[in-house]
């Protein structure tokens, strides 16, 4: 109807978004599905696949509008009915903006990584949106047109900076990167609640499936407690910390014997064993508590 680079730029992402919105609701219902003997940490990890399938769209197409809009820069071509095209870019923008934060919202409720990636890419085309009302103004205005190609070659630049960020997020989550948000978050409600037989805590690890977090981690303890004790302070540990934390996690604890060497950052009052007096606390930090190394190590 225009001819216009940044009109076809913005048209081109509503395409992209409907494709990834069918892959984005065929992952969502993959991922709702109960774990099997197949898939023993459940199918979340297919929301990783979607964000990246997403995101690679979203480069491809910025890619593609770059180039053409540099085309039509040193080969321009007519424009026409301008306003109409604005008012249309305008309406849309303001949908997708509307839709953008309704799915951000509702992803925080149910912890999911394709409906934050899929309603943060609208809020994305919405900012767009209003850079191509802006500068479709100002080339109605000013009737220079070659300003609609050097429009559409930087939001085409941006356009693949945002899948790029998608594509980078789902690939992080596909090979486990670790999420020291998640072990901040643990590590401060520990150190709150933190309780004098919990002698240290190490080789903490995070795994997100989708909505579902999976934490291991090393807990020593006095070597003397027998395993109706040591499975009771685990239980402990797990139960503080999805009662205290904003997302629901899965524990599996190993438990470790204390040695000599942890007696002198040891809490435990008391103790008939130890074999030198508590002369220090240790606090818990990611840093020692990532690490796969009880505390009484000296690089810790």
């Amino acid at each position: 109807m225009t001819s216009s680079n940044s009109i076809l730029t913005d048209a081109a992402e509503s395409i992209v978004n409907i494709l990834a919105g069918l892959f984005a609701f065929y992952s969502i219902y993959v991922a709702a599905q109960p774990r099997d003997s197949n898939h023993p940490y459940g199918h979340g990890k297919v929301e990783f696949f979607s964000v990246f399938i997403e995101g690679s769209l979203i480069v491809i197409a910025g890619i593609l509008i770059s180039f053409k809009s540099g085309y039509n820069l040193f080969y321009p071509h007519e424009i026409s009915d301008l306003m109409d095209g604005t008012l249309i870019i305008a309406a849309a923008g303001m949908i997708n903006y509307g839709l953008g934060y309704y799915l951000v919202a509702q992803s925080k409720k149910l912890n999911s990584l394709t409906l934050y990636a899929d309603g943060k890419h609208l809020q994305t085309d919405a900012y767009t949106s209003v850079g191509i009302v802006a500068g479709l103004i100002l080339i109605y205005i000013t009737g220079l047109t070659y300003l609609d190609s050097i429009l559409s070659i930087l939001i085409g630049f941006y356009i693949i900076y945002s899948g790029y960020k998608l594509v980078r997020k789902s690939v992080s989550g596909l090979m486990d990167e670790s999420d020291f948000d998640t072990a901040d978050e643990i590590i401060a409600i520990l150190n709150e609640h933190r309780k004098e037989s919990w002698i240290d805590m190490h080789n903490l690890r995070t795994q997100r499936y989708g909505p579902d977090l999976h934490i291991d981690c090393h807990i020593t303890l006095p070597y003397y407690f027998n395993l109706s004790k040591v499975h009771e302070e685990v239980s402990e540990v797990d139960k503080l910390v999805n009662h205290k934390a904003n997302s629901n996690m899965e524990f599996f604890i190993h438990a470790d014997p204390c040695m000599p060497e942890c007696c002198h950052y040891c809490r435990m009052p008391a103790c008939e064993v130890r074999t030198e007096e508590k002369r220090v606390d240790i606090l818990w930090t990611t840093e020692n508590v990532t690490r796969n190394q009880k505390h009484f190590t000296k690089d810790v």
